[in-house]
Parts: C-alpha cells; sequence; structure tokens
C-alpha cells in the first residue's frame, strides 16, 4: 500500500509537468486508477505469469500490476516524456519493471502469458499490435469502459478465440473483455 501511495504522489506531481490523466480523475485516483488496474490480477493465469502491459502510458494497468504481481512486467510506452517518466517512477518505488520506449510494432519480445492495455486502441487494431505478442494460451485484459459490449459486436469476424465480458469492480457500468486463443482466422498463431 505504502508503494501504490507513493506513485499515486508522484504521478500527481508528474501530472502538472505533462498530462498523464485528466485533472478531474486526480481526486478519485486510487478508484478511477489504481483499483481499476489492480483489479486485472484476479485473471493471471498465475502469480507469475509474464505481462506485457500495452501503452502504459501513466502507469495503468501496467505499474500497478508490477507493484503487485510476482511475474515479470514489461511496459511498453512509444511517447517518451511518458516512457522517462515510468522509468522514474519505477526506480523510485523500487519496482523492477522492464520499459521500453517503442512502438509495439517494433517490439520482438518471446510471447507473453498476459496482454493488457488500458485506452491505448480500438479493439481490432489492439489485437493486430498485440498477436505477435502473444499465443492462443494468452490471457487478454482489456479495460473497455461502457462501449466493451458494442467494440466486441462490431470485431471482425476473422478474429477467433474465446471472448467474454466480465463486470468491473470499480464501475458497475464498465467492463473488461477477457479474451483467450485469440488468433486470426486463415493466419498463423503461435502455440
Amino acid at each position: 500500500m505504502a508503494q501504490l501511495d507513493a506513485f499515486a504522489a508522484l504521478l500527481q506531481q508528474e501530472n502538472t509537468r505533462q498530462n498523464l490523466v485528466s485533472s478531474a480523475s486526480l481526486d478519485r485516483i486510487w478508484l478511477r486508477h489504481i483499483a481499476d488496474s489492480a483489479q486485472l490480477l484476479r485473471f493471471a493465469p498465475s502469480p507469475g505469469a509474464p505481462w506485457v502491459d500495452l501503452g502504459s502510458g501513466a502507469g495503468f494497468p501496467g505499474l500497478v500490476v508490477a507493484l503487485l504481481h510476482q511475474g515479470p512486467v514489461t511496459l511498453v510506452e512509444e511517447r517518451r516524456l511518458r516512457a522517462d517518466f515510468l522509468a522514474r517512477a519505477a526506480e523510485s518505488l523500487g519496482v523492477a519493471v522492464e520499459i521500453v520506449a517503442s512502438k509495439v510494432e517494433r517490439l520482438k519480445r518471446p510471447p507473453f502469458d498476459v496482454v493488457s492495455a488500458r485506452a491505448f486502441a480500438p479493439l481490432p487494431r489492439l489485437l493486430d499490435l498485440g498477436t505477435e505478442l502473444s499465443t492462443t494460451k494468452t490471457i487478454w485484459l482489456l479495460p473497455k469502459g461502457k462501449n466493451a459490449q458494442s467494440e466486441l459486436e462490431a470485431l471482425d469476424s476473422s478474429w477467433q478465440g474465446e471472448f467474454r465480458l466480465e463486470p468491473s469492480v470499480t464501475d458497475p457500468e464498465a467492463r473488461i473483455i477477457v479474451a483467450e486463443g485469440v488468433r486470426r482466422a486463415g493466419g498463423r498463431k503461435r502455440r
């Protein structure tokens, strides 16, 4: 809890320099950002599962996950100022996390057991970007808010897998897309 408190303070301070989160949400930082990120851990396949967070931005959910998860966590953020903030925050908090200051497309890594992304890209683009970092056994955790159902319904039928909506514990109207076995029909997928 002390590390999460320290992270909240770092975020509020940095938010005066760069717009990491909306000023209105700073009053609700614990519920809106920290608890909202932490709730994803309940879907991890194991406590040590390798995890990648795409478009980490201010560290949600990635840096919160890194503080609470036992396994390795990689944060991918292409915007240099935000990546620098994540590196300073991780160092200050004493959390071991890999921060990749690059576009997701350029990331060449072995697949991860968990792929997460919050407010990063529309679902089809997100799946396109993340499939190279996943296998059919990877769990995708995608907080999508109130529009989760419509994003799933609009998804091209060439995307295969088990997609389900889970309720958010922080917002009764929000949903989390949890997906497994994600692959594009007719395309190759690592197993």
